[in-house]
C-alpha cells in the first residue's frame, strides 16, 4: 500500500478541494489571457498589463495553482498505477524516482515563473 508521506495535504478531501480551487483559479486566468488576446491587445499594451503589479500577482497565483493541480493529478496517477501490485518491485522505484523528477520540475517551474514575472 501507498502511504501519503508525498501527497500535498496528507488528506484526500483536501486535496480534492485544492485540486477544485486551484483548477477554478486557472480557468479564471485563461479565460482573462484569451479574451485579451482576443480582443487586439498589442505589444505595448501587454507590456503595460504584465507591468501592473496586480497582474504580476494573478499570474503567481496562475502559477503556484498550475504547480500545486499538477504535482496532485500526478501524484494520484503514480500511485494509482506505479505500484508494486500492480508492477511488482520495479513500481516503487519508478514511482518514487518519477515523483523525484516530478517535483523537481515543478519548483524548477515556479522558480524560473517568479524570476520571469518579477525580472
Amino acid at each position: 500500500m501507498v502511504t501519503a508521506v508525498t501527497s500535498l495535504s496528507r488528506s484526500g478531501l483536501s486535496d480534492w478541494l485544492v485540486q477544485r480551487v486551484t483548477a477554478v483559479i486557472l480557468l479564471a486566468f485563461f479565460i482573462f489571457i484569451g479574451f485579451k488576446i482576443a480582443s487586439g491587445v498589442t505589444y505595448a499594451e501587454w507590456t503595460a498589463l504584465f507591468g501592473q503589479t496586480w497582474m504580476k500577482v494573478f499570474t503567481m497565483l496562475a502559477l503556484l495553482s498550475l504547480a500545486a493541480h499538477a504535482w496532485i493529478g500526478m501524484w494520484g496517477v503514480f500511485t494509482d498505477y506505479l505500484t508494486e501490485r500492480l508492477m511488482g518491485s520495479r513500481g516503487n522505484v519508478l514511482r518514487i524516482g518519477l515523483q523525484l523528477i516530478t517535483s523537481l520540475s515543478l519548483i524548477i517551474f515556479v522558480i524560473w515563473g517568479f524570476q520571469v514575472i518579477w525580472a
